[in-house]
């Protein structure tokens, strides 16, 4: 299911929007956590300040393969988030995209309002914040930030899709080097360009990348792109010795890692440790109807895992039902024992 399908592009930036529970971050825990609000009845409005559902595995590892999550030998990035995605359809939860969740307030009757950078304002019984490593920014590369054309790719898509690019990749940790292997078998050409003498990246995954077809500049850095409308050649320039040579591009792809920062949430009134928040058992913050989920989240003997991150999202979602609820059980019961309308009928 594509991310249009989810999200309520019609709301304007005067509505007051009516839910059950808040959700911030639609990554994985906040798809699940969306799901799982759902499944126990709870109405849904799932905020994230980027462009698109999946957080920081669409935006930065769509291809790669993950190894531990539960019932997946292997899940690629993207597939994951696509089952995700559909899972989450199952709640009809409201999407808001490209907005940045601002500020909280307290209402009289507990309830809480929360405003939008998009002046969307939210009236919730609950927060969960499922934020990852809060709002992250690609690092600064001033030769692609100047360059105003096309063929700047922050994240790679599928590898045969580069069959007829050239293909140039700056960076020297985990993504630059995986995605320069991915690309190497498909691409008509991939020239990976690191201002280092030596990577950063997984020693089995740079060793894979010398056996490659991939042209590997070392010591060097991209300082211009060139083409109308779009990139054509880039100019590389060494870092110690004194050349430039300019390299056939059709894509570019800046792979320098991002900033993380909390943004507006820091200011909520949170426990927050090295942008991380604190929580107790279960997922409450301290700050009353406010809870957190997956790696945004602290406690003694975190385990930073998304496994993990499923765990809190479904322990957060169950206490919220409860505190919006008096009276029904944190247990929901088994969800073989629940009514197939939950999730039956959601295609991709």
């Amino acid at each position: 299911m594509a991310d249009s399908d989810l999200s309520n592009a019609d709301l304007s930036s005067a509505d007051l929007i009516d839910a059950d529970i808040l959700i911030i971050g639609a990554g994985p825990a906040g798809l699940f956590a969306s799901y799982y609000a759902g499944m126990r009845g709870l109405d849904v409005v799932l905020v994230d300040s980027l462009d698109h559902l999946g957080g920081q595995v669409a935006a930065l590892y769509p291809e790669k393969f993950i190894y531990d999550v539960a019932g997946f030998p292997a899940v690629r990035g993207r597939d994951l988030i696509a089952g995700l995605v559909e899972q989450a359809a199952s709640a009809d939860p409201r999407i808001l995209l490209g907005e940045e969740c601002s500020t909280l307030e307290d209402q009289p009757d507990g309830t809480l309002i929360a405003a939008t950078t998009a002046g969307t304002r939210i009236h919730c019984g609950a927060v969960l914040i499922t934020g990852g490593i809060g709002r992250f920014t690609p690092r600064p590369l001033p030769a692609v930030d100047a360059y105003t054309g096309g063929g700047i790719h922050r994240a790679v898509g599928p590898a045969e899709e580069y069959a007829e690019h050239d293909v140039v990749i700056v960076g020297g940790g985990d993504s630059a080097v995986d995605w320069a292997n991915m690309l190497a078998e498909t691409a008509r050409s991939v020239t990976i360009v690191h201002r280092r003498a030596r990577f950063t990246a997984h020693e089995s995954s740079v060793a894979r990348l010398r056996e490659s077809s991939a042209r590997v500049i070392m010591e060097a850095e991209l300082v211009e792109l060139l083409g109308d409308p779009a990139v054509e050649q880039v100019i590389v320039k060494g870092a110690k010795q004194d050349f430039l040579e300019t390299i056939p591009a059709s894509v570019v792809v800046p792979a320098l890692g991002h900033i993380a920062a909390l943004g507006p949430i820091s200011g909520w009134g949170l426990r927050v440790e090295a942008r991380q928040i604190e929580v107790g058992t279960d997922m409450s913050t301290g700050r009353p109807r406010v809870f957190a989920a997956g790696d945004i989240t602290d406690y003694p003997g975190k385990v930073r895992l998304m496994a993990v991150g499923f765990g809190e999202a479904a322990t957060a979602v169950n206490n919220i039902a409860v505190l919006l609820r008096p009276g029904e059980d944190v247990f929901p019961g088994h969800s073989s024992e629940l009514p197939r309308a939950v999730g039956a009928g959601i295609g991709v």
